[in-house]
């Protein structure tokens, strides 16, 4: 007998050595030969492992009876008395469990008696309800859970602390305890209320929870964005880390949405090369593409604006068709710089302010006893801080009508100072001056109010802008008339001989016209698409942008429906909602590009406030990562979805 044996390198050598001996015992005159062979590994690739699920199987109803199994709700079989589960139901795997395990099951429960069946159904009672009690504790947990969830969420749009959870709980719990009457009732929801984890470790977790699901919806809305807009901007925080702000505006195929994108701390210098790498590698590890960045707005500063290598140079260079501006309400603060003699009355105003409140507690008390002796108007002056865009105008108007009052306040004053600065609210010419500056800076003020706010586009304050540029023009003829928008003027001039309007006023106004023509006159945007996007149905030329969608422009135009829908819904949502993408691609690809452009940093100073807000003096602590999720949580327009994360996160308790 001749034996050929092929030795594959996946079988096990004491296999080959059993084969070999039984070949050689059973036969005469044995002779064999062994070949050795390897198998490449991707050949294992095709052997398939047998799957059971595939086999359709079904629970037979006879094996609980004969071998004490139930069908569990996998359709696994599971077998009462040990409550374990066999992988492959089939009567011999259950058979040969009961006879190795259960053996003398059969002695005191035989087959087919009454016993054996109030036995099997006492089993198939208790596995029942353990297993809904089991699923009312996990439910009772999901829903302790959802609730912490949803208490940090409340807790984060509110920017408090994370010990505020705690004292939230008891709170709760105090109020049911008086309002729940019920004793059964109030011993449940004081379980249920008591179960909840809200301990200051639990809800900072939760945050970060929340945190990264509204940033993964951010994320997965900007990733399908054509373009988007970026707000940058830097401050540092009260633990003195710089903090890089980014606020992106896009639109999401619904509407346009503003969001915090990151907040990045900036370790050591802030350099426009820092910066700049900073954005790229977030850009990087987050999946993002600058190249769909449309719009690049910062404060103006030479690390973000310069032309060589600041911040906007160096990403247009990876960004081509990437435009940056600088903050078009930062240039308005800009136009309105007082010098000369406008200024020495300014900062002798802001000097009298300072005198009456920052000399001495006392001085201070006092002057407000004054105010409420009179029945004043205000109880108290405003201080004046120049980073504050509206400070100088309310200061300013604060003192105006608090005239009388400081007059009579610093002529019963015995400091040497307070005689100077009485002589100086004696002097109608001063005097006269301050109201012209209190009744410009409230004009300016409210083109300030307009230009700030969210959802801002650039075509709404540029608008703005264009409208005060005539307003100037307006000012400088009225000022040499009836006074009819400088009331405070107006009104000293009617009850002072002496007070007149003087040659700096009117130097002044052509100056601030001058510079916002400077400015925005050669701005560098389209002032014709913006009209055409703002007014598309208007008369009027259309823009070079445009030329090449004369024909989508003729079929908007000639649209009775959309022009009723314009007239009745605004620009916005008549391009967001009406202009179809398939009748119109161009031209609505051009209106949703220019609509996505941000016009000002108004957004990073705001979330600069809240992160203020955030970490406080008492929250100095709080880590970047930490402060980062807050702010995220405070500032964003989206919800998470609280069951689907409690659904894929552990209910783990802490207390």
């Amino acid at each position: 007998m001749f034996l050929i044996v092929v030795i594959f390198d996946f079988i096990h050598f004491k296999t080959t050595k059993f084969i070999l001996r039984c070949f050689y015992e059973t036969s005469s005159k044995p002779s064999c030969v062994v070949i050795s062979c390897r198998i490449p590994q991707n050949c294992f690739t095709r052997l398939k492992k047998r799957k059971v699920d595939l086999e359709n199987r079904k629970f037979n109803s006879e094996w609980t009876d004969k071998y004490v199994f139930i069908e569990t709700t996998e359709g696994r079989p599971m077998c009462l008395l040990c409550n374990e589960c066999c992988a492959i139901g089939k009567d011999y795997n259950l058979r040969r469990h009961f006879l190795t395990k259960h053996c003398g099951f059969d002695q005191t429960f035989p087959p087919g008696s009454d016993v054996r069946q109030k036995k099997i159904l006492c089993l198939k009672e208790n596995y029942e309800h353990s297993r809904v009690v089991f699923s009312r504790s996990c439910s009772s947990q999901q829903r302790a859970t959802a609730a912490s969830l949803r208490v940090a969420w409340i807790l984060g749009k509110k920017k408090q602390p994370f010990t505020d959870s705690e004292t939230f709980k008891e709170c709760f719990i105090a109020a049911l305890d008086e309002v729940v009457t019920d004793n059964k009732m109030k011993e449940q929801v004081l379980a249920s209320v008591k179960s909840i984890p809200m301990s200051d470790t639990s809800t900072g977790r939760r945050m970060d929870v929340l945190a990264s699901e509204v940033f993964e919806t951010l994320l997965t809305r900007l990733r399908k964005a054509k373009v988007m807009s970026l707000a940058v901007d830097e401050s540092t925080d009260i633990s003195d880390t710089a903090q890089l702000c980014l606020i992106v505006r896009f639109f999401d195929g619904d509407c346009f949405r503003e969001d915090l994108l990151g907040l990045i701390p900036l370790e050591g210098h802030t350099s426009a090369a820092i910066i700049f790498q900073k954005i790229v590698d977030f850009f990087k590890d987050n999946g993002l593409d600058l190249d769909h960045v449309n719009m690049l707005v910062t404060d103006g500063a030479p690390t973000m604006a310069g032309k060589v290598n600041g911040l906007s140079a160096r990403l247009s260079a990876v960004a081509p068709r990437m435009k940056s501006l600088h903050c078009l309400i930062h240039q308005s603060v800009l136009c309105a710089k007082l010098s000369g003699e406008l200024k020495n009355t300014m900062d002798s105003v802001m000097s009298i302010i300072n005198f009456i409140r920052s000399t001495s507690s006392l001085q201070h008390r006092l002057f407000r006893r004054l105010l409420a002796d009179m029945s004043a108007e205000h109880q108290d002056l405003l201080l004046h801080n120049n980073v504050r865009w509206l400070s100088k105008g309310n200061a300013l108007r604060r003192v105006c009508e608090l005239r009388e009052e400081i007059v009579r306040f610093l002529s019963e004053s015995k400091q040497n100072r307070a005689s100077t600065f009485l002589s100086q609210m004696l002097d109608d010419g001063f005097v006269s001056e301050m109201c012209f500056l209190c009744d410009i800076f409230h004009h300016l003020n409210d083109l300030n109010l307009g230009l700030q706010g969210q959802n801002k586009t650039v075509v709404d304050l540029v608008e703005k802008l264009r409208a005060f540029q005539r307003k100037l023009v307006l000012f400088s003829s009225d000022l040499c008339d009836k006074l009819l928008h400088f009331p405070t003027l107006s009104k000293l001039m009617k009850s002072s001989a002496h007070a007149s309007v003087t040659q700096v006023m009117l130097d002044f106004l052509d100056k601030l016209r001058d510079n916002f023509a400077a400015r925005f006159n050669d701005f560098d945007m389209s002032g014709e698409l913006m009209q055409f996007v703002r007014d598309p149905f208007a008369d009027t030329k259309i823009p070079s942008e445009a030329l090449d969608s004369l024909l989508e422009i003729i079929d908007m135009q000639a649209s009775s429906a959309l022009k009723h829908a314009y007239d009745k819904e605004g620009f916005m949502t008549f391009w967001t909602e009406w202009v179809d993408a398939e009748k119109f691609p161009n031209m609505k690809e051009l209106a949703i590009n220019l609509l996505t452009m941000f016009g000002s940093t108004y957004t990073c100073e705001s979330s600069f406030s809240h992160m203020n807000a955030i970490k406080t003096s008492a929250r100095s602590s709080l880590t970047n990562e930490r402060l980062h999720h807050c702010l995220r949580i405070a500032l964003t327009s989206f919800e998470p979805d609280f069951s689907a994360i409690v659904q894929s996160k552990k209910c783990n308790f802490s207390h």
